[in-house]
């Protein structure tokens, strides 16, 4: 299954790092476990990077999605 999640959908303006936990609940619970996800939006590379940290081992496929680079694979542990 593919699961795209908006990174600026987390939060209203600004990031914080105070409610981090709750951003990554949420990402969590989206993710759902063995899915491929694409991460793709506005917002701060520190979250990007815990997000990416915390998918890492749950996803079977972490994929960034820009305008710029288009699809990038952040990791892919498919083994077919």
């Amino acid at each position: 299954m593919e699961v795209e999640i908006d990174v600026s959908t987390l939060f209203n303006n600004t990031a914080k790092i105070s409610e981090l936990n709750k951003y990554l609940d949420t990402v969590a619970r989206l993710a759902g476990e063995g899915n491929v996800v694409i991460i793709h939006g506005a917002g701060p590379i520190w979250l990007y990077l815990k997000i990416a940290h915390l998918l890492h081992g749950k996803a079977r496929k972490l994929i960034y999605r820009s305008p710029v680079t288009g699809d990038l694979i952040i990791f892919d542990h498919d083994p077919f």
